[in-house]
């Protein structure tokens, strides 16, 4: 990966999942990594892993909500007094609530807006600028497949993905021919961290996604790298996902549409026999 030979990758959401996989692959080849994620313990924790291999690697670690978008004011003039200057930029934060829209916490909703989306493009904008100093950058955005197609359960979640889908492809076309590439990666269902964050007590890690379609961590930021390396605009790792990705764009939508009203069928007669059971009628 000669791409990444002596770059300083940023890397959000790094304390696990894909972040901190993202971490380890890019470690033999960086000249320095700025980790960031809202648990400062286990950025430690993984620098230390990390500077036992790496003892030249150069590590920065900081405590970052990127809900907090005066937080991620800070956090770019941090880098700016530092003199830290970013040349490969990898968007990987984000946050699911796997639910029905109408039995959502707005906390969580919200929370998915502000870190799917605006602190994504916030951070963007304000590196956008050292980012084109340099003759070669590159900015990894990750999305998911889920951003291809509105998702029952997942709705704010795979429209927020949608949006960072789209933004990737739009930037990319704005900034062809000044060297800072731009790459969407697309994953399907890993076993992750995410999963059980996300996970609202109706399905297991991945969603409840047959085994056949959930790819390893490892491969998928290997993927996504190699995508980078290669300027590709979008990577979707694991051929059965990349096959379905491909035969659903095949699809007329008002098919897609009655799938997706036939899988939906039976959650809301689910969901009130829940609240029925949690909230029993008193007897008499």
């Amino acid at each position: 990966m000669k791409f990444f030979h002596g770059c300083t990758a940023l890397i959000t959401g790094a304390s696990s999942g894909l972040g901190v996989e993202f971490a380890r692959q890019l470690a033999p080849h960086a000249n320095a990594l700025v980790l960031t994620a809202r648990r400062h313990d286990r950025l430690q924790t993984i620098k230390a892993e990390l500077s036992r291999s790496y003892p030249n690697l150069s590590i920065y670690c900081y405590a970052l909500d990127l809900a907090d978008l005066d937080a991620v004011e800070r956090f770019t003039r941090w880098l700016s007094d530092e003199g830290v200057r970013i040349n490969f930029l990898v968007n990987n934060a984000g946050l699911g609530d796997h639910t029905l829209f109408q039995a959502s916490e707005w906390a969580k909703v919200k929370a998915m807006l502000d870190v799917n989306i605006t602190a994504l493009t916030r951070l963007t904008h304000s590196l956008l600028p050292v980012l084109r100093s340099f003759e070669d950058s590159a900015i990894l955005n990750v999305s998911s497949s889920a951003s291809f197609l509105p998702v029952p359960q997942l709705a704010v979640y795979a429209a927020t993905k949608a949006y960072v889908t789209s933004f990737s492809e739009a930037l990319r076309a704005e900034l062809r021919g000044t060297g800072v590439s731009v790459t969407a990666l697309c994953p399907g269902p890993v076993d992750t961290e995410f999963g059980d964050v996300a996970n609202s007590g109706h399905s297991g890690p991945g969603f409840g996604a047959p085994e056949f379609l959930k790819v390893p961590a490892e491969r998928v930021v290997y993927e996504a790298l190699v995508g980078v390396e290669r300027d590709k605009a979008r990577v979707i790792p694991g051929w059965m996902v990349f096959i379905g990705m491909s035969l659903l764009f095949c699809i007329p939508f008002a098919l897609t549409r009655f799938g997706l009203n036939a899988s939906v069928a039976g959650l809301h007669e689910d969901e009130e026999k829940r609240q029925r059971i949690a909230s029993p009628r008193p007897v008499r």
